[in-house]
């Protein structure tokens, strides 16, 4: 079997079998390395560079430029960020002849394909280096189209944030983009002037600063002047003194005027005037927040703060840090006057606010049409799937569903209760933010946060997270999770593809997967749809999802093995025949999971019960000396994978601690023989998984899976399965020792 560590290295060397120690250090691990770091805000400029649908920037120079001369030239350039060396498929539509550079080395020529080709893009491969990394783009005039659209390959999976060169702009996001010149300026290819907007010689857009005509008061530069509107300005008071201090605020308005301190209103003013209040506040940051309604001529407003006339007690500074922002206010408006809100509902950057006009809005700087956005810029993915050395902190993905569905059984087990709260921040990171990311696409095109969710196309971008999200539900009610799960409920009952027979599969038009059914999608849809079922009283639900698997069993089992094909591919009327572990994986821990739900009269029940045995006996047939499973099942030359044995495991030992198989005693020493192999070969001391196969595609060629697809250390697609199957062997031992009788339901 493959060797991945050296014995001395292994968790199970020293810990042997304190099974929920090893549980322990998995989990430690996984938080340790990934650190809750939220969202970025940044500074975004809307009037700049914007994302289509499938999230190419839309670098249209025809459009802004409609007079530019036949044969002119136009740049745009950027920033782009990696962690570490990172590879990505970038995805190139050329409206135009056009030039793509990386760090200043030409990547891409247009040819006269894919010039005149419209709505044609194809892959251009780059690597990313550690550190900056520069794109520069140069794009000709012709009667054709003048510029072209670029970003990344599959764009809602490996995003592609970038931000602007100029040290003037230094971490604002977005392209700039020049206006049109005769000849080119960089003959040369990109130009070395990426520290200074003023070195490279031609004019730049989106402008960053007002004209020298603009009004003086920033309501009247971000909303004009506007007589029954209001709106809000927020930004923090730092009180520097060593003990509580009076603090005296005054300022006028050229309107109706309320402040607010720490959510406490303080001053008032029905019309136009000055005002002033004293305030208790102690050392530290306080909220302030300003409502100021237009006047009939003028929509200003001032507010000042000193602590016995000393200027220097009294700091402002921004409600939040922004990259790319220097400001200490933050806008929203503007709404009609009768809208109501309270300060706490406003003081907060995941909501959009209703204008009262039937318009949403969110916070912005005072600056042309810039908005802070929030930005999800911790783990991207490459073309190898995963990147080392980056936490996966707030991310929307289905390998980290099983992950913090493993953190969340883990910290019960374990009576950890600081596991499940490292959990719960990270599901909510995405529920909060949920109305912003849908407001966000349809704004800017494409979303900044939430990309998968917002983007739901397929059972890949809801089942798993969405499953994990309701069970985070049963230790802590949020109306944000009902909120996301009824949206993941509704696309999957009215709008996920079917088969004439009812069957989940995929229609993908014009992609390699078009028209398949992956054994995968068990997992993406049936234990979110039983979670649902139980949460929300939803029998078709459940009747359902138990309908799948038997659906999915014409078409994938392989009687001969008594496992299954990863794929069926209708456009070849046949299943690849391949039995990869991880798909095996999916269904069997998928099936586990309703047969715990499903009411012993079910109608199905029965099959799926046979089922769940053929499945098991076919596994256990194809179990490795060590105890692991094999990357392809039937073939002992391809390595040792540990995610699907880790599913091997749990459904193993769910299936003894629940009775559901016929001589459990092969199977209870199967699961931990099973258990020992990952412990002895797969986990190291420091809990560190090795041997977890990439995310997949598919092929009729078992070649693909055991050449193709290698493993990757710390891929999120096993960390938390290998806690799970953890779990389950601590609650199988319990069940057979008689410390704990496991009935149906008793482990959601």
């Amino acid at each position: 079997m493959t060797t991945y560590i050296q014995r001395p290295q292994s968790i199970g060397y020293w810990l042997r079998d304190r099974d929920e120690e090893i549980v322990r250090v998995v989990a430690e691990h996984y938080v340790g390395n990934n650190p809750a770091i939220p969202f970025q805000l940044r500074a975004f400029h809307r009037g700049g560079v914007l994302q289509t649908e499938d999230g190419l920037y839309d670098l249209n120079f025809a459009a802004r430029f409609p007079d530019a001369a036949i044969g002119s030239l136009a740049y745009a350039a950027c920033l782009v960020w990696s962690d570490s060396e990172r590879s990505l498929d970038l995805r190139l539509s050329c409206y135009g002849p056009t030039e793509l550079y990386l760090n200043g080395a030409r990547l891409y020529r247009s040819n006269a394909v894919d010039e005149v080709k419209r709505d044609y893009a194809f892959p251009v491969p780059v690597v990313f280096a550690a550190g900056w990394n520069t794109l520069f783009v140069k794009a000709r005039k012709t009667a054709a189209g003048f510029g072209c659209g670029l970003g990344a390959e599959e764009a809602k999976v490996r995003i592609l944030h970038v931000q602007t060169p100029f040290a003037e702009r230094g971490g604002e996001a977005g392209w700039v983009f020049s206006a049109p010149v005769g000849t080119d300026r960089f003959p040369d290819g990109e130009p070395d002037w990426f520290g200074s907007e003023q070195a490279a010689g031609v004019e730049w857009f989106p402008k960053a600063a007002w004209p020298a005509d603009a009004p003086a008061s920033p309501f009247e530069r971000l909303f004009g002047v506007a007589p029954g509107k209001k709106a809000y300005a927020w930004s923090r008071l730092q009180v520097r003194a060593g003990r509580e201090a009076e603090v005296d605020f005054r300022g006028r308005s050229a309107g109706p005027f309320a402040l607010w301190v720490d959510g406490r209103r303080v001053a008032e003013a029905s019309g136009a005037g000055a005002f002033a209040a004293i305030v208790s506040l102690r050392p530290g940051s306080h909220d302030v927040l300003v409502e100021a309604a237009s006047g009939a001529d003028a929509w200003s407003w001032t507010c000042e703060a000193s602590a016995a006339g000393d200027r220097e007690v009294c700091a402002w500074e921004a409600p939040a840090s922004v990259h790319g922002a220097a400001d200490r206010w933050f806008y929203l408006g503007p709404f009609a006057a009768e809208t109501d809100f309270e300060p706490a509902a406003l003081q907060r950057l995941h909501t959009v606010f209703a204008s009262g006009d039937g318009e949403t809005l969110y916070w912005r700087l005072d600056r042309p049409e810039t908005w802070i956005r929030p930005y999800y810029e911790n783990a991207y993915l490459s073309n190898k799937w995963t990147t080392s050395g980056t936490t996966n902190f707030a991310r929307w993905d289905y390998p980290l569903g099983v992950t913090m569905y493993g953190l969340l059984r883990a910290g019960r087990l374990l009576g950890r209760q600081d596991l499940i709260e490292y959990a719960l921040s990270h599901i909510k990171a995405c529920t909060d933010f949920y109305e912003y990311s849908a407001w966000d696409r349809e704004r800017y095109g494409f979303p900044s946060v939430n990309q998968q969710l917002v983007l739901l196309k397929m059972l890949d971008n809801c089942g798993s997270f969405g499953s994990a999200m309701l069970e985070a539900a049963s230790e802590r009610e949020d109306e944000g999770f009902d909120r996301v799960a009824d949206r993941i409920a509704a696309f999957i009952r009215d709008r996920l593809e079917r088969r004439e027979d009812g069957a989940f599969y995929r229609i993908c038009a014009g992609e390699y997967a078009e028209t398949s059914m992956w054994a995968d999608d068990l997992y993406m849809s049936a234990p979110f749809m039983r979670r649902y079922a139980l949460r929300y009283g939803d029998a078709d639900f459940l009747r359902d999802a138990a309908r799948q698997f038997l659906l999915y069993k014409r078409y994938l089992f392989m009687p001969e093995l008594h496992v299954m094909s990863h794929v069926y591919d209708f456009k070849y009327g046949a299943a690849t025949g391949v039995p990869w572990g991880r798909g095996n994986g999916w269904v069997v821990f998928s099936l586990s999971e309703l047969l715990e739900a499903l009411p012993s009269a079910d109608p199905d029940r029965p099959a799926l019960l046979q089922f769940f045995n053929e499945l098991c006996d076919g596994y256990l047939a194809l179990q490795g000396e060590d105890g692991r499973w094999h990357q392809v099942l039937n073939d002992p030359a391809s390595y040792a994978e540990s995610s699907c044995t880790a599913m091997f495991v749990y459904a193993f030992a769910r299936g003894v601690a629940y009775g559901w198989l016929d001589r459990p005693e092969r199977y209870a020493e199967a699961a931990l023989r099973g258990w020992r192999g990952l412990a002895n070969e797969a986990i190291d001391r420091h809990g560190n998984v090795y041997g977890v196969c990439s995310g997949s595609r598919y092929s009729f060629a078992a070649e693909y899976y055991k050449e193709e697809l290698r493993t990757v250390t710390n891929d999120n697609h096993g960390i938390g399965i290998v806690m799970l199957a953890g779990v389950e062997i601590c609650r199988m031992r319990q069940a057979l020792t008689g410390s704990a009788q496991p009935s149906e339901g008793s482990l959601v």
